[in-house]
Parts: C-alpha cells; structure tokens; sequence
C-alpha cells in the first residue's frame, strides 16, 4: 500500500482545486497574517486614542505604566484568543468538518472587522478589545484546521505543496497588515479603524464563491463514513478521467478506517502511546517555531536599523523590507515541498537559523565597538529571515497532517497550534522584559531552540515526502525507541 506509478504522482491541478486551494487561503490565512502585522505601525495613535476615550468615558486618565498595560492587552489578548480557537480546532474539525471550519472562521472575521470598524464612532475601547479575541478565535481556527484542509483535498503528490499555502498566507497577510497600517496608507489618526478593517475586502471576495468548496473527503469517508458522499467530492475534485485515481485514493480511506488508530477526542490521543513521538515532535515545531525567535527579530529589527544609521522612519520601512524578504523565500515553499525532502529542509533551516541568531547576539553585544558590526547585524537579520523560510516557517503548519492519519490529525494538528499560539504569546510578553535584562543575550536562547529542533528532526522525524501517512505512521508508533529511517 502507499506506492504509486509515476503517471499517478504527477500532479494534477482540477480547478476546482485551485479555487479552493487559493480563496481559502486569501480568505483564512491572508486574514490571520493581516491581523498579526496591522497592529504595530499605528500604536503610538491608538494609545493616544484609548486614553482619551477613556478620559472621556470615565473622566480617568491612565498613567504611562497603566497606558502600556492596557496596551498589552488590547496587542496579547488577541494571542490568547489564538490559543482558545486553536484548543476548540479539534472537536469543530470532526463534529462539524473542515469546511464548516472555514466558514466559521469567516463569520467571526466579520465581526470582528464590524466592532474594529464601529469602535471609534461608539468611543468603545471595550469594542477594539473584544473585536482583537474574536480575529484571534478565527484566526487560531484557521492555522489549526486549514493546513490539515487543503492537505485532506490534495492528491498526494500535492499534499506537502497545499500543506505550507497557510504558512505563505499568514507570511503576506502580515507584509499586507504592514503596508496597509503605514501613515501614507490608512496608519493615521483619523484612519487607522480602517486600517484594522481593510481585510474584510479579502473576506468579502474568498468566502462569496464558498457554495462550491468541497467538503474533505477523507473526513467524509473515515469520520462520518459518508462513503457516497466522500466519492461525490473527489469525482468533482479530481476531474474527469480520473477514476483511476480516486479508485486508489478510496481504497487508501478504506485501510486507513480500518486501521487500529481510530483515535480522535483529545483524552484518546493524549493516552495512546503510538501517538506520543509524533504528537511531541508537531507541538516542538509548532512552539520551536515562535520560540526561534521570527517574532522578536521583526520587534528588534528597527531598533537594530536605527544603530546602522537609519532614521526611525527609514528603520521602518527596513523593517518591512525584511518582511517583504521574508514572503518572497516563503513563496518558494510550495516548490521546495513538492520536490525536496522534509528533514533535509528542516535540519538545513534550523543549522543556519542557530549560526545567524548565536552571530546576532555576538555582533550586537559589540556593535558600540566595531563600526561594521551595524552592517553585519543587519545582514545576520536578512540571513535568518532568509534560511527561516526554507524549514522552520513552512514545516510545522503542516508536518501533523503527514505524521497522523485522519482520525487523530484534527487534535494533533489542534495541539500544535495551541503550542504555536502559546509560544507566541509568552515571547510577546517576555522578550521586552529579558531584552532589557539580558541584552544581546538574549538572542542565545533563540540559537539553543534551532538546535535541539535540529536535533529531534535528525533522530525522530520520519522523511514524509511523497509517503501516505498509514507508511509514516507506524515509523514513530514506538516512541523514543522507533527507527524512523
């Protein structure tokens, strides 16, 4: 089982594929990205904002401690709202499928673009908050549900290129947050509400055509065993004169439903020790990927910029330069999937990552010393952005759908982005804080976490590429004692 001829490797794009494969992630991934990126540039004029709504509202005014803190809340709670949506992923992936998942999260993008729109007219600071956890619900639900999505509509030698389109999604959601919050944009004082809106244009176009998007197959075939139904979505799927095809792919969900892992509440996978390794070795990327440090290099990066000379307007635009260097390397991904090799990719990605951050923190400790040292932080920054997109962006958005088969891949790939959104929320709230007390050291833990990725991906992580996951499976069924080569 899992071997197939050349002619049925070869990929092929139906349009209904490409239709779904796009506006799903215009509308989901694009959105999530936005979301994240919008927020940063127009700061100083919200601030200023909330504290005179609130001075109006309840004739108090914040102090500058109290002004940050209400800050951090309005910028974190839209990360635990990430995490929330992420743990709910799971149970709405199997009780209400994957493409209901979709348009759920489309339902609390809207209302969530709604309150952002409204806040300022109501002078609500309470609507911006609530309007930040609802984007960060949706957006939790996107990067837990829409990876294992495209992977289940995918033909397999598609699988690992539809698998990083959120991964490139969320990478240009955040350059367009960038660009749209900017003070010649809508990053100014009597615009930035439209700012945090502008994505609705994106929800409006890629959820209007939803009527057409197919449910998962394999959902329909292995969780709710909708055999009529799952064949229905792959005839329009595949094309015609593909019933070859299908043919394998149904006799592929036949053994999978038959097999022994039938696992799927959170208690079942959390218990069953064949699922351990693998469930370890998705949460360790998902979170590895935050604590790598991509978010504190886009937070640093200006002030990195301004010690090279720049102004604080033209470290800005630096800033999003690097941010534009980091969706053009992460536009090679689907290529790099559908022909390179997942642990090569990964090792490579983290060795190099670990070199430019370790680099980071030595240069940057003596920058005040070398008068280069500036030009060469700023090059170790462009060169992690660079090697960061070859593994360790678009990997772990959709390693749990090549290690797990259907029934347990909603809770893995739910457990991984939890780990993804929780990681991220405690560099968010920490790095300031350990910046300020560790320096250019604080780069060094960043270093450490590449290598043991590196390191679990070399004696634990199976080569999934081109391999259906019933072969990977049971590869890492034995814990830390499995053989994955």
């Amino acid at each position: 089982m899992g071997t197939t001829n050349p002619q049925e490797k070869k990929p092929k794009w139906t349009n209904l594929l490409l239709l779904v494969s796009l506006a799903t992630t215009f509308g989901g991934a694009v959105s999530t990205g936005y979301c994240i990126g919008v927020i940063n540039a127009p700061s100083k004029l919200m601030k200023v904002w909330c504290n005179q709504t609130l001075h109006d509202t309840y004739g108090s005014n914040l102090s500058e401690s109290g002004l940050d803190l209400l800050w951090s809340c309005v910028v974190s709670v839209f990360l635990v709202g990430g995490a929330i949506g992420s743990l709910g992923g799971a149970g709405a992936a199997n009780k209400f499928g994957r493409k209901a998942c979709f348009l759920i999260c489309g339902a609390l993008f809207t209302i969530g673009a709604v309150l952002f729109f409204f806040c300022r007219a109501a002078g609500s600071v309470e609507m911006l908050i609530i309007g930040r956890f609802i984007v960060g619900l949706a957006s939790g639900l996107v990067t837990a549900t829409l990876p294992m999505y495209l992977s289940e509509v995918a033909p397999q030698a598609l699988r690992g290129t539809l698998g990083v389109f959120c991964a490139v999604g969320v990478t240009g959601g955040v350059v367009v947050g960038q660009v749209c919050s900017l003070g010649d944009a809508f990053g100014t004082e009597d615009l930035w509400h439209y700012a945090l809106t502008a994505y609705m244009g994106l929800i409006l176009i890629c959820y209007l055509p939803s009527y057409l998007y197919p449910e998962s197959p394999k959902f329909l075939y292995i969780v709710k065993g909708n055999h009529a139904a799952a064949r229905r979505e792959l005839q329009r799927l595949r094309g015609e004169n593909s019933e070859d095809l299908i043919a394998q792919e149904i006799a592929e969900m036949e053994a999978e439903a038959n097999a022994k892992v039938q696992t799927s509440s959170f208690c079942d996978v959390l218990r069953d020790p064949r699922l351990t390794l693998p469930l370890i070795i998705v949460c360790c990327f998902h979170g590895g990927q935050q604590l790598s440090g991509i978010n504190a290099i886009f937070y640093y990066s200006v002030s990195i910029f301004e010690k090279a000379g720049l102004s604080t307007e033209n470290a800005q635009w630096a800033n999003l330069g690097a941010g534009c260097l980091n969706l053009l390397i992460s536009l090679l991904g689907p290529w790099l999937m559908a022909y390179c090799k997942r642990r090569t990719l990964m090792m490579f990605s983290c060795a190099l990552c670990s070199v430019f951050l370790f680099t980071i923190a030595f240069v940057l400790y003596y920058i005040d010393f070398v008068s280069w040292f500036a030009i060469a932080c700023i090059f170790c920054i462009m060169g992690y952005i660079f090697f960061y997109q070859f593994g360790l962006g678009p990997i772990p958005y959709f390693i749990g759908a090549e290690l797990f088969e259907v029934a347990p891949r909603s809770v893995a790939m739910s457990m991984g982005s939890l780990s993804s959104w929780t990681c991220n929320f405690i560099i968010g709230i920490s790095f300031p804080s350990l910046q300020n007390a560790w320096g250019a050291f604080v780069f060094l833990p960043f270093s450490i976490t590449c290598v043991l990725l590196c390191l679990l991906t070399k004696f634990y992580l199976p080569e999934t590429h081109g391999r259906d996951p019933s072969e990977v499976a049971p590869l890492v069924s034995k814990g830390f004692r499995s053989k994955v080569k």
